[in-house]
């Protein structure tokens, strides 16, 4: 900030829940670059797949237009995912299965937050994934979502690292599979690995945003930045604990230069700026709210399984006599080291 060289910010304008006044001076920050049409807004908790319609959902979007009322947002995005636990605060967001129940439900939450906002709306890719067959749907997934409200995607180039590394994946395989016409936005962040008991040969990359950058990460900004043609952010995320001593805030520093170096090496290029807005043609028509019950208890099911397991062992007992066994969760292909780190992330987010 000192040094000019931030460009735009992007809030996550849910997570101040806590706070009851803002400060003047951040308030005069947002002010400063919604101004300049520089400020985008990046969502947390709405828990775009529920099965059933929340009132925390509802006072979500309440929240979303009132913020938009007063600042000048470029645009909207939510995270991919439904938060497990019953306080809406107290959640991982973990991967839901790919039906048309689930799309129909995504589908009506976006058009939802895009009414409420009336900007481009978009979603994050996902980090956590139970099976390979669900990473490898992923992207065509999120073009089916999208596709109704005109959406785009935030490609969070540490979640398709934690991807990449933790189902063995080559890059060229796994972002052919992405409708890149529809990125947007970029992310790059750090990370953390987790040794799993479940395969002890095996390291999870684990996406908690309290670490510097890989270095593979950098490598996979400048291989993507080239195949994104409406492509108009790049954000580095790192969480405020993260950042508390001095050798991690001049790692911050530096991470933050090597990404602007390789933004401005690509717009040297004399590459045309990106044109797509990103809006949906025709207004949208929201109607009844969609819902689905038995998605919604199974939802509940599995968090609790997840927050309450003291191991594997218990959770997979406990998932086979569920009613997610024999289902279109396919828990029967999870692999062991993921469901492992889903307890993990469960349950500390649940702390």
């Amino acid at each position: 900030m000192e040094e000019s060289r931030v460009e735009a910010i992007e809030w996550s304008f849910d997570a101040l829940y806590r706070v009851k006044e803002v400060p003047s001076w951040f308030r005069d920050l947002l002010m400063a670059f919604s101004n300049e049409q520089r400020l985008i807004g990046h969502g947390v908790f709405f828990s775009l797949f529920s099965g059933k319609w929340l009132p925390e959902q509802e006072a979500w979007l309440k929240h979303l237009q009132q913020t938009c009322a007063e600042f000048r947002f470029d645009h909207i995005t939510e995270h991919f995912g439904f938060m497990t636990g019953k306080d809406f605060h107290h959640g991982a967001p973990l991967n839901i299965p790919y039906t048309g129940t689930t799309l129909n439900i995504g589908r009506d939450r976006l058009k939802r937050i895009q009414e409420a906002c009336g900007l481009p709306v978009g979603l994050e890719n996902l980090a956590f994934s139970y099976s390979l067959d669900e990473v490898k749907r992923h992207g065509a997934f999120l073009e089916q979502l999208l596709e109704p409200v005109n959406g785009f995607i935030i490609l969070d180039l540490h979640n398709l690292y934690c991807q990449l590394r933790n189902f063995d994946l080559a890059f060229d395989e796994l972002i052919s599979l992405y409708p890149l016409e529809r990125v947007r936005e970029i992310h790059i962040s750090g990370g953390s690995w987790d040794e799993s008991a479940t395969n002890p040969s095996r390291s999870v990359r684990r996406d908690t945003h309290d670490d510097a950058v890989p270095p593979d990460v950098f490598q996979l900004l400048e291989m993507t930045i080239p195949r994104c043609p409406h492509l108009k952010y790049v954000v580095l995320e790192q969480l405020g604990n993260g950042l508390e001593t001095t050798a991690s805030r001049s790692s911050f520093h530096h991470d933050f230069l090597q990404m602007e170096l390789i933004v401005r090496e690509y717009n040297s290029e004399d590459n045309v700026a990106p044109m797509e807005t990103f809006l949906p043609s025709s207004p949208l028509l929201t109607g009844i709210v969609v819902e689905d019950v038995m998605l919604y208890e199974q939802q509940l099911e599995l968090s609790s399984i997840l927050e309450s397991s003291a191991s594997y062992e218990e959770a997979m007992r406990l998932l086979e006599r569920s009613s997610l066994a024999r289902s279109d969760w396919r828990i029967e292909e999870w692999e062991p080291y993921m469901i492992e780190t889903a307890l993990k992330i469960a349950q500390k987010w649940k702390k």
